[in-house]
């Protein structure tokens, strides 16, 4: 009996040294991991006298955004003729991310999607690296409005007559991936020391549907059946520079024009369809800007803007597409 009590007592004076030893070996574990994520952080690609990582483990960002899209279309089908101009609802959302060492996450929000006022969808996604970019975009839309002139006479098309689906996608190649950056001026996630630029090397897809709904037909019974089909792929180079004035300000311009090597654009009206031809003198234009002020090391905010548009030369379908998305943001590192 005497022995179990002096066992017991034993036991019971080891609980808190158990606890005490459990403690430091957690916040070890949790030291090693953030010497693991910081090492991964600082082992830039960059060379350092022109592009380095900012200081603070925790990067935490506000950002309004906005999206918009206009299409031009002509074409001559069953001998009349007829032009067409639309544009959809612009896309406005707020969004909050954080980013630790590297590692980030974020969240946003449409208010006009909570009040039913934007009935589109829209899906934007950029991949920044030191040698690859990436734009990706996606747009389903129900919300087209605009006019139609020609041989036909003139027509208003209001929300619900036409959908769209269109996805756009251009990536980016950087030669002078050594010194010159697109995250210092897109995600601030690496800061720009010293003037440079890049030639770049890059690949742009521009595809989707548009096509007149079953409301246009009962709102408007004369109206013809159409359907505009766009599909054009375009090889091409250009440049990119971050101009650095003193330590406060990154100003970034950037153009890539792609030549269009291959496209399947058409147009179809009451099942009468013109397609354009496959070898033309075409191009699409890729073209991002962006302005970002650093108040101090902690703080800082700018804008930035990305946009694609199309330049077609077709006597039987002409067939352009401008894509813009704007941002602002205000940024703190801790």
């Amino acid at each position: 009996m005497r022995m179990r009590i002096i066992t017991t007592a034993i036991l019971l004076g080891c609980v808190p040294c158990i606890a005490l030893a459990q403690k430091p070996d957690r916040h070890q574990r949790l030291e090693r991991v953030d010497s693991i994520l910081a090492a991964r952080y600082y082992r830039t690609p960059y060379d350092t006298n022109y592009v380095i990582r900012p200081d603070g483990r925790l990067t935490l960002k506000a950002r309004l955004s906005q999206t918009g899209n206009t299409l031009h279309a002509k074409g001559t089908v069953d001998g009349l003729f007829s032009k067409t101009d639309l544009s959809a609802s612009h896309k406005t959302t707020v969004s909050l991310a954080a980013s630790y060492r590297g590692i980030g996450l974020g969240i946003a929000v449409n208010p006009a999607k909570w009040k039913g006022i934007y009935k589109d969808f829209e899906f934007n996604f950029n991949y920044f690296s030191s040698r690859v970019s990436l734009d990706f975009s996606y747009q389903r839309s129900e919300t087209l409005s605009g006019d139609t002139h020609g041989d036909r006479g003139e027509q208003t098309l209001e929300s619900g007559d036409m959908t769209m689906k269109v996805v756009n996608v251009t990536a980016y190649y950087i030669f002078n991936h050594r010194r010159f950056s697109f995250p210092a001026a897109f995600t601030q996630s690496y800061i720009q020391r010293r003037s440079a630029g890049s030639w770049l090397a890059g690949i742009s897809y521009q595809g989707g549907s548009i096509k007149t709904t079953d409301q246009l037909k009962e709102r408007r019974p004369e109206a013809p059946n159409v359907r505009i089909y766009v599909g054009h792929l375009g090889i091409g180079g250009g440049y990119g520079y971050n101009w650095v004035l003193g330590k406060k300000w990154l100003l970034h311009f950037s153009m890539l024009p792609t030549f269009v090597v291959y496209n399947r654009n058409n147009m179809t009206v009451n099942d009468e369809r013109r397609k354009a031809q496959h070898m033309r003198f075409n191009m699409i234009f890729n073209e991002r800007a962006a302005v970002v002020h650093y108040f101090s090391p902690r703080y800082f905010a700018g804008a930035t803007l990305v946009m694609n548009n199309s330049l077609f030369d077709d006597k039987a379908v002409v067939v352009n597409q401008n894509k813009w998305i704007a941002r602002a943001f205000f940024g703190v590192r801790l």
